[in-house]
């Protein structure tokens, strides 16, 4: 839960940052973007607006894709 804590801060401040590897979904969760968190723990979420992020799931890369 730490390391999902710091990569949120990190994202609050660069969500561009090449550490999360920011990327657009598609299929089930299109429109959806996705950061890494850990090697393979993924977060994935949905801006509101400009400024508002909604993180919708959180989960091993087979827990969300699988």
């Amino acid at each position: 839960m730490r390391k999902a804590d710091e990569r949120i801060v990190l994202f609050s401040i660069n969500p561009t940052d090449s550490i999360l590897n920011n990327h657009l979904l598609f299929g089930k969760y299109e429109g959806h973007r996705s950061i890494n968190i850990t090697g393979d723990l993924r977060a994935i979420y949905t801006m509101i607006d400009e400024d508002t992020a909604l993180f919708v799931a959180i989960g091993t890369h087979s827990q969300l894709y699988g």
